[in-house]
């Protein structure tokens, strides 16, 4: 087992704290009550807000000691690690992108229904790459720099997590001859879900699990 130095450990602490309070606010703004009480600037705010906590806290995993880009030489296992990592960081960022187009959007058309934040299907895309990416590297987990840096348990959250995300881009589709979204309830459960799975992978690492 690796050994977890003093200022490994606080940035662990970081990374975990990072993805459980951006998954909270994710959580929070896909409420239909809360949503309609604070209305779509609020709304969407606490995307963006939770947006800023998931890259925060991706950077923090990317560049933690040991994930750096597969040099030769470098195990399978860390190399799926590695795109793992890179990937989820640039889904962060894709959602840093799409929340704060809404911010802006949502300030301009205060009347619009619809100008709260929608999932965004790359960011969602990224995520279940980086996802299934993660799984490979759990299966060889032995060849890890730090066999604790893929748990089976938390893995799978985020894997669940992925996908529920990709459900609710599917729903936020906009129906061209329409205008309007393919499911509302499948946009809103499958980010709130989504949120759930991530926060309590994120719990979980901070124990190891």
């Amino acid at each position: 087992m690796a050994r977890t130095s003093p200022s490994r450990s606080v940035r662990l602490r970081r990374e975990a704290w990072g993805f459980m309070v951006g998954s909270a606010f994710f959580a929070l703004g896909a409420i239909p009550w809360y949503a309609s009480a604070v209305g779509p600037v609020w709304g969407a705010l606490t995307f963006f807000v939770g947006s800023i906590f998931f890259t925060l806290a991706g950077l923090i995993q990317l560049l933690l000691s040991g994930r750096r880009p597969p040099l030769r030489g470098a195990t399978t296992a860390d190399a799926y690690d590695w795109w793992a990592a890179a990937i989820q960081f640039v889904g962060t960022l894709l959602f840093n992108v799409s929340t704060f187009a809404v911010v802006l959007a949502a300030s301009r058309e205060l009347e619009d229904p619809t100008a709260g934040w929608t999932p965004d299907a790359w960011g969602s895309a990224a995520f279940l790459i980086s996802s299934t990416l993660a799984l490979f590297a759990a299966g060889r987990r032995h060849e890890l720099w730090d066999p604790d840096a893929r748990t089976w348990r938390g893995t799978w959250l985020n894997m669940a997590g992925s996908v529920a995300f990709g459900i609710s881009a599917v729903g936020a589709y906009v129906l061209p001859a329409t205008g309007d979204f393919v499911d509302v309830r499948w946009m809103n459960l499958g980010t709130f879900l989504g949120a759930v799975c991530f926060f309590i992978a994120a719990a979980l690492s901070r124990r190891g699990i």
